[in-house]
């Protein structure tokens, strides 16, 4: 009796040591299997990192402005802010949603804002104190460097009455954002080609509000000024046919005369789904602008490091491709700021006269 109880004693002592040794395997295949060697350390060197890059006493922080989130702006600057925040140690940015160029202008001048994504057409105008928002007022901004061209998108639905430019009298059209560089523009070209607001309805929208509304036919038109393709066109693609109005020869010609800062640009069939057709627009330059009085040793090594890393921003948009130093030479059209000077100085890239600025002379 004694010699039975001993082995059943045994035997669930092995049983049970059976199920420990069962229990502590892998996981079964469709769980999730963690890789304690790669990601552990990778989350414990990012919480080590982000600890220093936030201590007050050692980094200075700074706002990237941007735009609305349908647009290439918010994800280009969050791309510039990654760039940063990785590869200079002393500054920690931040991307900022906000309505675009007008607005960003008067963030910078007022400092309140660091650095800035604007429309050429919008810096010309505020660094000459001219046009509606700036007259006599003018805004002591500087280029950082040049970034990509801008499409401009009159867009309809595929069964619009809307063939040309012109059939937008009587429509109901959003021009863009309030205080946005797609407003700022609209006002510009329509003006130049003889149409008022006053002929038709006009409504104020950010662009992914402009893409729901369109989509949803409350509204006739849609607006936007921004790299090709974009997200919040591209969402009305999913469910609605569009097409996309092309500018004639002679209004390219009238714009530009009127505006050299805008050039003939054409937009790539198949840009967008069921667009088959090359489509001529006004195009715009766009280029990230810093206050005057910034200092040139943070401006200096925000332009290196962009310049060094810029495969990160093409990463996140082909069109940082044409985020160049031969593009900035070509396109700017404001002074550039003392530490993007310096840093192009040393590239060896001849830089023209016009771009130096004031304080450099």
């Amino acid at each position: 009796m004694k010699r039975r109880l001993c082995w059943l004693v045994l035997g669930m002592f092995l049983v049970g040591m059976l199920t420990m040794v069962v229990a502590c395997e892998d996981p079964e295949p469709d769980e999730p299997v963690v890789d304690p060697d790669e990601e552990v350390e990778e989350e414990v060197d990012e919480e080590v990192v982000e600890e220093e890059e936030v201590d007050e006493d050692t980094v200075e922080f700074l706002s990237i402005v941007t735009g609305g989130t349908g647009g290439v702006y918010f994800p280009y600057g969050g791309g510039m802010s990654t760039v940063i925040n990785r590869h200079v140690p002393y500054l920690r940015a931040t991307a900022e949603v906000t309505g675009a160029s007008v607005e960003n202008t008067r963030m910078i001048a007022e400092e309140t804002a660091e650095l800035a994504l604007i429309m050429n057409d919008v810096a010309y105008m505020a660094y000459n104190g001219i046009g509606e928002h700036f007259e006599g007022d003018p805004q002591p901004i500087r280029t950082i460097f040049a970034m990509y061209p801008h499409h401009y998108h009159v867009v309809v639905l595929e069964d619009s009455d809307v063939e040309t430019i012109d059939d937008i009298r009587g429509k109901t059209v959003s021009v863009g954002a309030p205080g946005s560089g797609t407003e700022f523009k609209t006002d510009l070209v329509l003006s130049t080609l003889g149409i008022s607001y006053d002929e038709f309805d006009v409504v104020r929208l950010p662009f992914a509000e402009t893409g729901v509304d369109l989509r949803d036919g409350r509204i006739d038109v849609g607006i936007w000024d921004v790299a090709a393709p974009t997200s919040s066109i591209e969402e009305v693609t999913a469910t609605r046919d569009i097409r996309i109005i092309s500018f004639s020869d002679e209004e390219i010609d009238t714009i530009t005369t009127e505006h050299p800062f805008y050039s003939r640009f054409e937009m790539e069939p198949g840009t967008y789904a069921g667009q088959d057709e090359p489509v001529v627009n006004p195009s715009v330059w766009n280029s990230v602008v810093a206050h005057e009085d910034y200092p040139e040793d943070y401006v200096y090594d925000i332009v290196s490091s962009m310049f060094e890393n810029i495969d990160h921003l093409i990463a996140i948009h082909h069109f940082a491709e044409f985020s160049t130093a031969e593009n900035t030479m070509e396109h700017a059209v404001i002074p550039l700021h003392a530490g993007a000077v310096r840093y192009f100085e040393e590239q060896g890239i001849d830089i023209p006269d016009e771009l130096i600025p004031p304080e450099m002379q």
